[in-house]
């Protein structure tokens, strides 16, 4: 038991020999040097250090490429922590400075995603982050359309405009089941007009014929009634239709 102890303790002893070695063998006064110092502390998870000794290099050595490297690997560092408002400014920041690095896509969809990142898990919460995530993630789609980011892009992009009219039915609906018809059929308007195609127009059509109805709005009602009757034929939406108007 003893002599088990025992190889444990010096096995661990020669472990971080080891990474203490692979350390100080690495010299801190060169760019690479304080580089791959900085990268082993990424590597090893201990982030916060990291951050510390990426920041040493882009101030010690400013025209260094390695200072270059240093400004995107601190943004990375925030991101891998999920400090993503921290990583968004990091990120924009770098692409300010450097504005045409190969990896310039790269960047771009990361500054998407820290903002997609950033959104709330409930709808019913502050959603002022999405245009810019919309904005950002439209961006890179838009300008790097090769890009091995561009699909994951464009899923985040509709998963979050999707949230964005998720919002606007709830606000509707809100309206709606209080029977303030007026305002909920200029949501469903919107509903209808802003998100057509995401799986809300025979809803929209079906609430917006309803509330026009009831406001009195006969063209209003004849123009979502007769546009859901050409979508949406024999739906269920326009069965609701027929039973609130009879």
């Amino acid at each position: 038991m003893l002599k088990t102890l025992r190889v444990i303790i010096i096995l661990a002893i020669a472990c971080g020999s080891l990474i203490s070695c692979s350390t100080t063998e690495k010299n801190s006064s060169t760019p690479e040097g304080a580089f791959g110092i900085a990268q082993e502390y990424d590597e090893g998870e201990r982030y916060e250090e990291a951050i510390r000794r990426y920041t040493e290099v882009k101030n010690k050595f400013p025209y260094s490429n390695f200072a270059t490297k240093s400004e995107l690997a601190i943004a990375d560092v925030y991101y891998k922590q999920e400090s993503y408002a921290e990583a968004q400014v990091a990120y924009q920041m770098f692409k300010e400075l450097h504005p045409t690095v190969p990896n310039a896509d790269y960047v771009q969809f990361r500054i998407g995603m820290s903002f997609f990142n950033q959104l709330p898990s409930s709808i019913d919460r502050d959603l002022t982050q999405a245009s810019d995530t919309i904005l950002n993630l439209s961006e890179l789609i838009k300008k790097y359309p090769n890009s091995e980011y561009v699909n994951e892009a464009k899923e985040k992009r509709t998963a979050t405009i999707k949230m964005l009219a998720e919002k606007e039915e709830y606000i509707a609906d809100f309206y709606f089941k209080r029977k303030i018809y007026d305002s909920a059929l200029g949501r469903y308007e919107g509903l209808y007009n802003v998100y057509k195609g995401l799986g809300f127009d025979a809803k929209a059509l079906s609430r917006a014929a309803i509330c026009a109805y009831k406001i009195n709005d006969t063209a209003k009602f004849e123009k979502y009634n007769g546009l859901l009757a050409k979508e949406f034929p024999g739906s269920s939406e326009e069965r609701d239709v027929m039973k609130e108007t009879r």
